[in-house]
């Protein structure tokens, strides 16, 4: 590699919002905060909600009495 053209490699701590911390290497200069990451996520936890809307064809027997 070539001198002085490389920008430098800092040591970046990210830290969410569940309080957990992660350590990065990284051309940023400061630190990170993040609202959400793979340990609190929903879907990474296995805590999200799967609402069912019904279909079409359900929602119209519904609506016109047809069973």
């Amino acid at each position: 590699m070539k001198k002085n053209i490389h920008p430098k490699y800092n040591n970046v701590i990210i830290k969410c919002s569940c309080g957990k911390l992660f350590n990065i290497k990284s051309t940023l200069k400061k630190n990170l905060f993040i609202e959400i990451c793979s340990h609190c996520h929903p879907v990474y936890t296995g805590k999200q909600k799967k609402i069912n809307i019904g279909t079409r064809i359900d929602r119209f027997n519904k609506q016109f009495g047809k069973n």
